[in-house]
């Protein structure tokens, strides 16, 4: 553990930084996979917004 200590006396334990790599840029694959999901996502919240509306003007 990395400890530094102070003027005072005083210890500080300092967490392990983990290891820094680069992000890779999504593949085409991805791309689709996720324009996919947003088209499903907005769909489902679209509907829900349309069963909401339905059943609040039943009453």
């Amino acid at each position: 553990m990395p400890y530094t200590k102070e003027e005072g006396g005083l210890l500080n334990n300092f967490a392990k930084e983990p290891k820094i790599y680069q992000a890779e840029p999504p593949t085409e694959v991805q791309k689709r996979t996720y324009i996919y999901l947003g088209v499903a996502a907005t769909a489902l919240v679209g509907g829900l917004i349309f069963v909401a509306f339905s059943v609040s003007n039943l009453s």
